[in-house]
């Protein structure tokens, strides 16, 4: 009896899983903290990439875009897994995780709730096509997070300020909206 228990939740996430797969953009209102100062991310972009191997987890990307910040946006690299129906999501440049549960996904939906150090936060993707990875510089370094035609503020040319950016990271935080 367990054993059957045990192979229905297996398949259960491996569905999750596949269902998962691919890529979603919308707002998980996120935002970052630097400097004193929090950035709100206008959108966010995640893919799901599946391991064929292990049917219930992958790896894949997590871009949030700004408006307004001293970067257009933030790319990790994400570790990700599904177990009894719980997503977790693993940054691997910041070394955090977070937890999705009460969520709906469909083929063309994925919303939800966060957990992440006691916030709990919703969230509402759309499924969409794949951009092209390539385009995103991973971690975070000031010069990285413009477009090669985007011109960085004067305050952050200044040798002092570009110094004092490489050591204060900016930090993502979820916020309650």
């Amino acid at each position: 009896m367990a054993l059957t228990s045990l192979s229905f939740t297996s398949c259960e996430d491996e569905a999750i899983a596949s269902t998962l797969e691919g890529t979603w953009e919308g707002n998980m209102y996120i935002s970052s903290e630097w400097n004193g100062r929090v950035y709100d991310a206008t959108y966010t972009e995640i893919e799901f990439l599946l391991d064929p191997f292990r049917f219930t987890q992958g790896t894949g990307y997590w871009v949030d875009h700004y408006s307004g910040a001293p970067w257009d946006y933030i790319a990790c690299h994400i570790n990700w897994k599904v177990d009894n129906s719980r997503i977790t999501v693993y940054f691997r440049e910041e070394g955090s995780t977070i937890v999705i549960e009460d969520y709906y996904l469909s083929d063309n939906r994925f919303k939800g709730v966060i957990y992440d150090n006691g916030n709990r936060v919703n969230f509402s993707l759309i499924h969409t096509s794949s951009p092209n990875w390539d385009d995103y510089v991973w971690g975070w370094e000031p010069w990285d997070y413009s477009r090669k035609n985007t011109i960085l503020p004067d305050d952050l040319t200044s040798r002092a300020t570009t110094d004092s950016i490489k050591s204060e990271k900016p930090k993502r935080i979820l916020r309650i909206k």
